[in-house]
């Protein structure tokens, strides 16, 4: 059992016995999913998600996937649920019970509790036959044969089963309500998913410096222009107008090829028609510029006028790579 190859060999069929049994899922969804859903769907409620042991672990997680993708949620504890926390669950609210056997002592207490102030109740457990799928308006069938666990105790498919249950629920709420990456960026607006749906360029610019200089400035200015700016680059601009881009490689590559460049000026030097981005544009869609064209900035326009530079490091800083 020490050995690399047994702990490879565990690991594998863990991950095969668990898929057979994910797969096995497909079969049992039937109208009451679909009925389930569209209750949902159609409730002027929230979804109130109960468990008890690692179905309650397994609810919580529902109920953040439905909140993020615009089923309003709130987990209640089935322990806590029978000692006071009943008070969550309003009106028009939908439960949802998760128990593999459905025979636990709370869930048998809990779901009179429920019934008696007429909520609909949806119950995701392994056994139909149980207290909880008689007394359930909707089973969402997670059954599965064994538990991985060698000992068929330790939760372990049956938790995945239960899992892949909600997932399914809220993808199918999700495509009902048509809720789109701009709807999804409301609810992520923090960390670099969040980032990635709602920044823009002129967010990131538009703290920047704009180092800009005329086709006429001299070396030695332009030099200066890109040290002070601190953006490896500067924009040649005329009558507001992008006609060019400097940055430190051009610079470079001038010192190997003149041994005199007192006289030499931005026009010498630049690259005319300098790839670009609107300040409109997501940021993310600046990172992909960048990756096609191997380069680390994009001059920023504005309704044709030079509005400023966004730089890899930008978006780096910002969490977007």
């Amino acid at each position: 059992m020490n050995s690399k190859s047994s702990i490879i060999n565990i690991a594998k069929q863990t991950i095969e016995m668990e898929s057979k049994a994910i797969l096995n899922l497909s079969s049992l969804v039937n109208d009451d999913f679909a009925d389930a859903v569209k209750l949902i769907y159609n409730s002027n409620g929230r979804v109130i998600i109960t468990g008890i042991g690692k179905s309650a672990i397994i609810a919580s997680k529902i109920v953040a996937t439905l909140n993020s993708t615009g089923t309003p949620s709130i987990f209640m504890h089935a322990a806590d649920a029978i000692h006071g926390d009943l008070g969550l669950i309003l009106k028009d609210d939908v439960v949802i019970c998760i128990s593999k056997s459905g025979n636990t002592p709370e869930i048998k207490v809990l779901v009179p509790l429920i019934q008696r102030a007429k909520n609909k109740i949806i119950a995701i457990t392994g056994n139909k036959e149980s207290f909880l799928g008689q007394h359930a308006d909707y089973i969402l069938n997670a059954y599965v044969e064994k538990e991985v666990c060698p000992n068929n105790l330790a939760p372990t498919t049956s938790t995945t089963a239960q899992l892949v249950i909600g997932d399914a629920l809220a993808v199918c709420l999700l495509e009902l309500r048509g809720f789109s990456s701009t709807d999804f960026a409301k609810y992520h607006p923090g960390g670099a998913l969040g980032k990635k749906l709602y920044l823009r360029v002129q967010d990131i610019s538009s703290v920047n410096q704009k180092p800009k200089v005329t086709a006429s400035t001299s070396i030695k200015n332009v030099i200066i222009e890109i040290t002070e700016k601190m953006l490896g680059v500067t924009a040649v601009v005329e009558n507001t107008k992008i006609i060019g881009i400097i940055t430190d490689g051009d610079l470079r590559r001038m010192l190997t090829k003149v041994d005199d460049f007192s006289k030499l000026t931005a026009n010498d030097i630049m690259s005319a028609n300098p790839k670009r981005i609107n300040a409109d544009a997501m940021a993310i869609d600046a990172l992909d510029m960048m990756e096609v064209f191997g380069i680390s900035q994009l001059l920023v326009e504005d309704n044709g006028s030079y509005a400023g530079v966004v730089h890899l490091h930008d978006l780096i800083k910002e969490g977007i790579i």
